[in-house]
C-alpha cells in the first residue's frame, strides 16, 4: 500500500470571507427527557453501570457527537443503590442534577448533590457517582469531547487505579515553582516590543495550576440570583450569575472550555437581541417562554433542553407570564483563550473581540437607582 500524500491547494484569487454554517436550535422536551431517563433505568445494570446516552444533533456526525459542534450533553441514569465504576478521562464536564440525590466522589472528594446542583470535573481525574438514595439519579453532562474527537486525542480509562501515581523523576526539579523566573536555562525578554524566549526545559515543564473539583449547590445560589430581581424592568442586561472557578482567571469560566451560569427571568422579560461566536445550550427547569433565533421563535417550557444559540447567530430569550429559571453552558472562555470569541452586545453597535477589545458596560446602575 503506498503512503498517503500531501494535498496542496492553491488559494490565491479566492475570497477568504465565509457564511455561517448555523446548526438550527433544536429542543429536546421535558417528555423526550422524562421517556429517556425510564427507559434508561429500566435497562440492565452494565458492569461499568454507566447508563447514559448522548443528546445530540442531527447535523452531529457519529464520531464526534454533540448537541452543539464543540460539546455534548449526556442524559446520565443511575437507580436507587447503584454506583458507576471509577473513570477518567481528558475531557473537563460539567454536571447538572435534574432528578434525585446523590454523591460524587473525585480527587479523594466526596461531593454530595441534589436537584440543580452543579460539580464540575477536572480532566483526567478519576471519578464515579453514586446513587444513595432511593430514587432514580439523573444528571445532565456537558463536555469537550466532541472537539478532542475531532483533533483525534480523546483518550479515556474506563477504569483508572484509585490512588494518584507517585510522581516519577522527570529530571531538573529547579523552578517547578515558576519556572519562568527560576528555570537555570532561563526564559528572557528577547527585545523591548515584548517577545521572549523560552527553552525546552521549561516548555516540558510548565508552571503547573491545581485545577479542583467544586460544588454550587443550588439552595445557595438562588439566594443570591433572586436578588437580581430588584433591576428591574429597564436593566438591558442578562439577570444571571456564572459559577467561577478561579483557575480559569481572565477566561471566566467553570472549566477553562465552558462557562456555566444560571439565569432568573422575572414574568414578562424580553432580552435585547445579541450574537456571539460561542454556542449556547439552556436547559430551563423553571417557567416557559420563548427564544427567537435568526427570527425564528421556537418555544419552551419547564424542562426542556435547546441549543438555544448557535455560535454568531442572533437570539433574544423573553419569559412569559412565571419566572424561569434556567443554566446556560457556553463554550465561552475556550474562544477568549483562543482570541476568537466576537461578541456583539447590541445590533446597533459595532462587535468587540471580547479578552482583547474593551468589552461591553450595562445600566446596571441606573437600574438599581430606579428601584
Amino acid at each position: 500500500m503506498s503512503e498517503p500524500k500531501g494535498k496542496i491547494v492553491n488559494q490565491t484569487g479566492t475570497s477568504r470571507e465565509k457564511e455561517f454554517d448555523f446548526w438550527e436550535p433544536v429542543i429536546f422536551t421535558k417528555e423526550d427527557i422524562d421517556d429517556e431517563i425510564q427507559r434508561l433505568a429500566d435497562l440492565p445494570q452494565p458492569e461499568s453501570g454507566y447508563r447514559s446516552s448522548i443528546l445530540a444533533h442531527p447535523r452531529a456526525e457519529e464520531e464526534s457527537l454533540g448537541l452543539a459542534p464543540g460539546i455534548r450533553v449526556s442524559l446520565d441514569v443511575l437507580r436507587p443503590g447503584e454506583q458507576s465504576r471509577l473513570f477518567r478521562h481528558n475531557a473537563t464536564e460539567v454536571n447538572f442534577c435534574i432528578k434525585g440525590s446523590g454523591y460524587t466522589e473525585i480527587a479523594g472528594k466526596r461531593i454530595p448533590f441534589s436537584q440543580y446542583h452543579v460539580v464540575n470535573h477536572p480532566s483526567y481525574t478519576a471519578y464515579r457517582h453514586v446513587n444513595d438514595t432511593d430514587e432514580i439519579q439523573a444528571r445532565l453532562t456537558y463536555s469537550n469531547i466532541p472537539l478532542l474527537q475531532r483533533l483525534k486525542v480523546y483518550t479515556a480509562d474506563e477504569n483508572p487505579p484509585v490512588a494518584a501515581a507517585v510522581e516519577e523523576d522527570r529530571g531538573e526539579d529547579k523552578g517547578r515553582e515558576d519556572p519562568k523566573k527560576n528555570s537555570p536555562y532561563g526564559t528572557f525578554q528577547l527585545n523591548e516590543e515584548g517577545a521572549w524566549l523560552m527553552p525546552y526545559e521549561v516548555l516540558i515543564n510548565p508552571q503547573s495550576v491545581e485545577s479542583k473539583p467544586l460544588h454550587w449547590p443550588w439552595e445557595d445560589v438562588k439566594q443570591h440570583l433572586d436578588k437580581l430581581e430588584a433591576l428591574g424592568k429597564d436593566y438591558v442586561g442578562r439577570r444571571l450569575y456564572m459559577m467561577y472557578n478561579p483557575m480559569t482567571t481572565r477566561f471566566n469560566g467553570c472549566t477553562p472550555s465552558f462557562f456555566a451560569t444560571i439565569t432568573i427571568r422575572p414574568p414578562k422579560i424580553v432580552d435585547r437581541p445579541h450574537r456571539h461566536t460561542s454556542a449556547a445550550i439552556n436547559y430551563y427547569f423553571e417557567g416557559e417562554g420563548r427564544s427567537t433565533v435568526e427570527g425564528k421563535v421556537y418555544e419552551w417550557k419547564a424542562g426542556d433542553l435547546m441549543l438555544s444559540a448557535p455560535g454568531w447567530a442572533t437570539h433574544n430569550h423573553a419569559s412569559y407570564d412565571e419566572y424561569v429559571y434556567e443554566l446556560t453552558v457556553q463554550d465561552q472562555p475556550l474562544h477568549l483563550f483562543m482570541e476568537s470569541l466576537i461578541w456583539q452586545e447590541d445590533l446597533k453597535l459595532p462587535a468587540a473581540l471580547l479578552g482583547s477589545n474593551v468589552g461591553f458596560g450595562t445600566n446596571r446602575e441606573a437600574a438599581t437607582a430606579a428601584e
